[in-house]
């Protein structure tokens, strides 16, 4: 299949959305309120279900007002929309809990469905498709796979399979284009992708590469600034940073994989949280030393929680059960590589400055200024309060990572 860019939803459209799953497909068939209106003449009022703001944007039980005509509505999908393989035939929708989506441009209905007759996943599938063809004949059906872990797609809302047109309405849909190992690498690919995103995960492993180019003469308790002397080797060094961010990959593997197989539940408040506060702790181990060396304890201790902020990304993913061990195996092989990516391109430029008689105050001031970012993160997140930094931020750093070609949308 050859996909097309969709940059966005667009009212004068209908869309067909699959899943592809282990061992079944789902789907969905979106149509806006005010195509259901020209199709089956409901008059409903198109504006009261525009959304009020942005928070009031998404997916939402389908109002009683609309539900009322569900039975007209779920007849028109099925009458226009079919689906079989030339493997086991046809594969009749079953019709699952109908759901609205509010977006600014417009409110959508879905008809959400999964296949019947789904012995093993077929080869290809054979799609028919007329909704709203004889009523507006310009208009055009976006067909999106949503997710197929072996084609290696992930919660895809951006790029189309196929388009069907009023002259083009029944098409077939190749599911062969993928494999284990198709989908294997676009984990590894996942999880450094969302270490160069995740801006806290980041802040975090530069709090403790801050220091792994300089050696303390310090007792604990002491104040860290003019009390370090340059490292000698960058070899060793090198190693000393890498092993120490290893514990943090081994301990966040650990309850990634505990979280994933449903062992560990705990509240994403509170973990992302500590996640915040875990940049603190690091950088006041900077300025004053907690534990002697004891860099590797404190990777180790808060990678555990580092995991549980993983463990939902994989979640939002749709990979809750579906190849875990390669989908686990995978995400963590990808988070180690974007960290090490990361280290290598942090570690040259500090080693070099490590003789400076600023680095010190690098040192100092940054954990400053790291603690101040941690806690205004644990504030936010703990009271669950959206404060306006935090947003500057993160559109900066968005920013960033697009011009480097990491955010791709």
């Amino acid at each position: 299949m050859i996909p097309v860019q969709m940059n966005a939803h667009k009212p004068d459209q209908t869309y067909l959305y699959l899943r592809v799953y282990e061992e079944r497909i789902e789907g969905t068939v979106e149509i806006t309120v005010g195509d259901l209106n020209d199709a089956l003449g409901l008059g409903l009022d198109t504006e009261a279900y525009k959304p009020l703001n942005d928070d009031d944007e998404g997916v939402f039980p389908l109002p009683e007002s609309i539900a009322k005509y569900l039975p007209e509505i779920r007849a028109y999908v099925l009458e226009r929309v079919a689906l079989s393989s030339p493997q086991f035939g046809e594969h009749p929708m079953r019709l699952t809990d109908p759901t609205i989506l509010k977006l600014e441009m417009g409110t959508y209905v879905q008809t959400n469905f999964e296949l019947d007759n789904i012995k093993e996943i077929p080869d290809a599938l054979d799609i028919r498709y007329e909704i709203m063809f004889d009523t507006d004949p310009i208009q055009v059906c976006q067909m999106v796979v949503g997710h197929n872990w072996k084609a290696g797609i992930f919660n895809n809302e951006s790029m189309s399979s196929l388009i069907f047109k009023p002259n083009d309405t029944q098409q077939q849909l190749d599911l062969t284009d993928g494999s284990m190992w198709k989908g294997f690498v676009a984990l590894i690919k996942l999880g450094m992708w969302h270490i160069y995103i995740g801006l806290d995960h980041i802040l975090f492993i530069l709090a403790l590469v801050l220091p792994a180019v300089v050696r303390r003469r310090n007792e604990p308790g002491e104040l860290a600034q003019s009390t370090w002397q340059p490292v000698d080797s960058f070899k060793d060094a090198f190693l000393y940073i890498l092993k120490i961010v290893t514990l943090f990959t081994i301990a966040h593997s650990i309850t990634l994989s505990l979280a994933s197989l449903g062992f560990i539940t705990v509240s994403s408040r509170i973990v992302e949280s500590i996640i915040a506060f875990s940049i603190a702790l690091a950088a006041f181990h900077n300025i004053r030393p907690l534990i002697n060396r004891g860099e590797s304890f404190i990777a180790f201790a808060f990678g555990l929680f580092h995991g549980l902020g993983f463990a939902s990304v994989l979640g939002e993913k749709g990979l809750g059960g579906e190849y875990m061990l390669p989908s686990l195996l995978g995400f963590n092989i990808g988070v180690e590589i974007g960290q090490v990516l990361i280290i290598c391109a942090m570690f040259p430029v500090l080693f070099l400055l490590r003789k400076t008689s600023f680095y010190p105050k690098i040192i100092f001031y940054g954990s400053i200024l790291l603690i101040v970012i941690a806690f205004y993160w644990v504030f936010e997140r703990l009271f669950e309060i959206d404060l306006p930094v935090d947003d500057f931020l993160y559109k900066y750093w968005r920013k960033l990572m697009f011009k480097l070609g990491i955010w791709s949308s």
